[in-house]
C-alpha cells in the first residue's frame, strides 16, 4: 500500500513539475504616442488592443501569462531608445509593439536587434524597416509607405491627378512617403512640381499651403499623418483647396482622422488602409469589444489598433510553439514559419524581410448623405491583393534576402 501511495505521489510530483515547466510568462511593451499627434490613431487604443490580444490568448492557453506594460516615446527616438533599453535590460520585456513615428521605430528596431528581442511595428510606416534597415528581430505588420504610395498615389494619378506638390512631415516617415509616392507618380506619367517640408506636430500650415497653391499642381500630396493631416485638411479647406482645381491626396489617413475631420470636410478623400472597422462581421464584432474597453462611444479603432492586436496574437503563438520567449531571433523566425490567421486580417504570411502580407483597400470617404450610421466613413473602391499591395521582396534591399 505504501508503495502504491509512493508511486502515486511521484507521478503527481512529475505531473506538477511538467505543468510548472510548461508555464510561460511573457511581458509585452506597448511603446506608443499617448499624448501627441498620433495618440488618437495609436495611444490608448493600442494599449487596449494589446490587452485584448493577451486576454484572448490566455483564455485558450491557461499556461501562458502575458503581461502588458506601456510607455510614451513622445515622438523622440532618444526617449524611445531609453525606454526600450530599460524594458529589455531591467524589466524583462520580451517584445515591443506599435511605435508610431518611423524615426523612433527605426531606433527601436536596432535596439531589439542588439538585445535579441522582438519588435512588431504596427504604428510606423517607413518601408525602410523591411528594406535596407531590416533585421531578423523586426516584423512590420500593418502598412508601409510603399503600399500607401502604390495604393492612393497610383489611383489618384490614373484618375487625372497627374501634377503633384508635396506637403511633407520633416522626418523619416514623411521623407519615405514622399520618396515612394514621387516614384509612383512619375512611373505612371505624372510630374512632381515641388515640395515643402514642415516640422512635426505643426499648428499653422498657412505658409506651406500658400506654396502648394502657388505651384498650380492638381494634387497636394499630404506626406504626413495624424494631427498634421487633420490640420492640413482643415486649414486647406479655409483656403478653398478642394473646391477648385486643386485637391488633397491624403497619403496616410486613418479612420480616427476622418472622425475628427467630419464627413463634411473629409468627403471625397481617397485613401488606402489595410483594415477598416466596418469591413466585415468579424471586424465589427471586435470593434464592439474594443469600444466597450475604450469607454468612449464616439471613438473608432484605426488599422494601427488592429495591427497591434493581430501582431500580438501571432507573437504569442510563436512563443508557445517554441515554449520560450528568450531568443528574439528564434521567435521571429517562428513567426515567419507559421501562417498568420486572426479575425481581423484573416490568413496571411510574414516574408523573409519581416513584411507581413495581407490585402489593402482603396477607399473613398463618403459624403454625409451617404453615411447610414455612426462610423460609416468609407465606400470601398478597390481591393488590392496581398501580393500586389506591398513592395516585391527582391526590390527592397533587405540584407536578409538572398539574391
Amino acid at each position: 500500500m505504501k508503495r502504491v501511495i509512493g508511486l502515486a505521489a511521484l507521478a503527481f510530483a512529475m505531473a506538477s513539475g511538467n505543468a510548472s515547466a510548461q508555464q510561460l510568462n511573457v511581458k509585452i511593451g506597448v511603446l506608443t504616442d499617448m499624448s501627441s499627434l498620433y495618440a488618437d490613431a495609436t495611444g490608448q487604443g493600442s494599449v487596449i488592443a494589446a490587452k485584448m490580444a493577451a486576454a484572448d490568448f490566455m483564455k485558450d492557453h491557461p499556461n501562458v501569462k502575458a503581461e502588458v506594460v506601456v510607455g510614451d516615446h513622445q515622438n523622440k527616438p532618444d526617449i524611445g531608445s531609453q525606454i526600450a533599453n530599460q524594458w529589455f535590460d531591467v524589466d524583462h520585456v520580451e517584445m515591443i509593439v506599435d511605435v508610431p513615428n518611423s524615426g523612433v521605430a527605426l531606433a527601436i528596431s536596432q535596439v531589439a536587434s542588439q538585445k535579441n528581442k522582438v519588435f512588431i511595428g504596427s504604428g510606423p510606416a517607413s518601408s525602410d524597416l523591411t528594406g535596407p534597415k531590416c533585421n531578423a528581430n523586426t516584423v512590420h505588420w500593418t502598412y508601409d509607405t510603399w503600399m500607401l504610395a502604390n495604393g492612393t498615389g497610383k489611383a489618384v494619378v490614373k484618375t487625372g491627378g497627374d501634377t503633384w506638390f508635396f506637403l511633407t512631415s520633416d522626418y523619416a516617415f514623411g521623407h519615405a512617403l514622399e520618396r515612394d509616392t514621387s516614384a509612383v507618380v512619375e512611373k505612371n506619367g505624372g510630374k512632381v512640381l515641388g515640395k515643402v517640408r514642415h516640422p512635426l506636430n505643426t499648428n499653422d500650415f498657412s505658409s506651406f499651403l500658400l506654396q502648394a497653391q502657388a505651384s498650380k499642381a492638381k494634387v497636394i500630396g499630404l506626406a504626413n499623418a495624424g494631427g498634421d493631416t487633420i490640420n492640413s485638411i482643415k486649414q486647406g479647406s479655409e483656403f478653398g483647396i478642394g473646391k477648385g482645381g486643386q485637391k488633397f491626396a491624403g497619403l496616410l489617413v486613418f479612420a480616427t482622422d476622418v472622425n475628427a475631420l467630419g464627413l463634411t470636410t473629409a468627403q471625397g478623400l481617397s485613401l488606402t488602409e489595410t483594415w477598416y472597422w466596418d469591413l466585415n462581421d468579424a471586424s465589427r464584432a471586435w470593434t464592439k469589444r474594443w469600444k466597450k474597453e475604450r469607454g468612449a462611444d464616439d471613438k473608432w479603432p484605426a488599422m494601427n489598433h488592429a495591427g497591434v492586436y493581430a501582431g500580438t496574437l501571432h507573437y504569442l503563438k510563436a512563443v508557445v510553439a517554441l515554449k520560450s520567449a528568450a531568443d528574439g531571433k528564434a521567435v521571429v523566425a517562428e513567426m515567419k514559419k507559421l501562417p498568420t490567421d486572426d479575425p481581423l486580417f484573416g490568413k496571411g504570411t510574414i516574408r523573409a524581410d519581416g513584411r507581413k502580407l495581407h490585402p489593402a483597400y482603396l477607399f473613398e470617404v463618403k459624403a454625409p448623405s451617404e453615411s447610414k450610421h455612426p462610423g460609416d466613413f468609407y465606400k470601398l473602391k478597390a481591393t488590392i491583393p496581398a501580393n500586389d499591395a506591398f513592395r516585391p521582396l527582391e526590390e527592397g534591399g533587405c540584407p536578409l534576402v538572398k539574391s
